[in-house]
């Protein structure tokens, strides 16, 4: 049933039949509606997530009321709010699907456990950390160099399949443009 997450593991490390079976037993599968929350802000959900179908946003609520989209997540992607599940801290972000979707969970308690039962797994951890850093790094990096126009059109060629399931107003938060210069961008393609 999750053959998705198994071939991503599997593409760092191999793994036997019953070391799958112990990552099954602490992933927890849920499924949201879209508009359904799986962390919200300031609350101490710890999760990280394999998202099997669908898509998320990571965002968060400035103070002044607005919301700024951090990342767009989609099938076969890693999910986490690094510090809230690595230091037990409230969440610093809102995730929430943008459409119907499946993920699969573990808590930090059963990583933890896992990491004792599959000690392999740490080296699969140690890639998915340095990838996660690599991905935040490029995006600081995109947002201070790269015009808007840059940012959607690469975008758009990394997610054509996805363009229906984010709005414009989440796409122009997550590139940091109103949604009259979105619609600019959009034009001039």
């Amino acid at each position: 049933m999750y053959k998705t997450l198994r071939l991503n593991i599997e593409r760092k490390i191999n793994l036997t039949d019953e070391e799958w079976k112990c990552i099954l037993e602490k992933a927890e599968f849920i499924k949201l509606k879209k508009n359904e929350f799986l962390q919200i802000q300031d609350s101490n959900s710890s999760y990280e997530g394999f998202i099997l179908k669908g898509a998320f946003k990571t965002y968060i609520i400035n103070d002044n009321g607005t919301e700024t989209v951090i990342f767009l997540s989609f099938e076969n992607e890693w999910m986490c709010d690094i510090e809230n599940f690595y230091h037990q801290k409230p969440t610093t972000y809102n995730i929430k699907a943008i459409e119907d979707s499946e993920i699969l969970v573990i808590s930090k308690a059963n990583k933890m456990l896992l990491f004792e039962q599959v000690p392999k797994l740490i080296q699969f951890h140690i890639i998915m950390v340095e990838k996660a850093n690599i991905a935040i790094q490029q995006r600081l990096l995109d947002v201070l160099n790269k015009t808007s126009k840059q940012r959607y059109l690469e975008f758009i060629a990394r997610y054509p399949h996805k363009l229906k399931a984010v709005n414009n107003k989440n796409l122009s938060s997550y590139l940091g443009v109103s949604h009259e210069f979105l619609s600019k961008i959009k034009r001039g393609c």
